[in-house]
């Protein structure tokens, strides 16, 4: 049995972080979790701190300082890599992506390289999002699968599994986004390094606690990232090895 780890990054999300890791922690025996907490004086290490105590399969990786999502993820990557974990889950602390979900990406994630839980594909959905946040989101995926000759739908989304295989063809050390963009630069070095890539329909459900930390400054931030990116060649020149959607199977 593939050796599992689902990774839950913090950023003032004490009120969340319970619930999540509990859900994550029911929704299958087999897998870890490692709570990536960035020391902020909101309690949220502490409370990491104090479930890891009561729950064996629940790990905490405390970093010095904020420096991005993208760097807490890379930090997670190699802490899970070195300690022989076969498959990473990335899954964000405030309810938007359901753990209940995460079997049918670790399917998925059987037969492929790197799995995308998708809003995009058919049998995805967005709950509780108004129209200009589903249009940004959406828009902003076009945009980048567009400007980068991308194939996926979701370029954007943050649930994701990547095989420990992916992880180490991908170089991660010349990944250079560390904030919203992370997500489409990640994406483009998996294509980019032949990798199966898959999309999987999701649910996803907009926060009801705690507040949301996009903005359109963020978003913005990301679109030009992009643009530089494709007007300089760094999108997909090949087809690559990218798989067929599995939404598209499913749907």
């Amino acid at each position: 049995m593939a050796k599992t780890l689902v990774i839950i990054p913090t950023f003032n999300e004490r009120e969340n972080l319970e619930p999540i890791t509990l859900r994550v922690l029911a929704c299958d025996p087999s897998v870890d979790v490692l709570v990536v907490d960035d020391s902020l004086p909101d309690g949220t290490g502490a409370l990491a701190d104090e479930i890891a105590a009561r729950e064996k399969r629940v790990q905490v990786l405390h970093r010095a300082s904020k420096n991005g999502l993208g760097e807490a993820y890379l930090e997670a990557f190699g802490w899970a890599l070195s300690r022989g974990y076969d498959r990473l889950v990335q899954l964000d602390a405030d309810g938007s992506h359901a753990p209940e979900q995460l079997p049918s990406l670790l399917a998925a994630a059987e037969s492929t390289d790197v799995v995308l839980g998708s809003r995009w594909v058919p049998g995805g959905r967005v709950e509780n999002w108004p129209w200009y946040r589903r249009a940004l989101s959406k828009g902003g995926s076009t945009y980048a699968r567009l400007m980068l000759r991308l194939q996926q739908r979701d370029a954007t989304g943050g649930y994701r599994v990547y095989s420990a295989r992916a992880l180490e063809a991908m170089n991660l050390s010349d990944v250079e986004s560390h904030g919203y963009c992370f997500q489409i630069d990640m994406l483009l070095h998996a294509v980019r390094a032949g990798l199966t890539v898959v999309e999987v329909p999701i649910t996803f459900t907009e926060r009801t606690l705690g507040a949301s930390k996009m903005s359109g400054s963020i978003v913005l931030e990301a679109m030009l990232r992009v643009t530089v990116w494709g007007f300089s060649g760094m999108g997909v020149s090949r087809s690559g090895t990218v798989a067929p959607a599995a939404a598209s199977r499913e749907g």
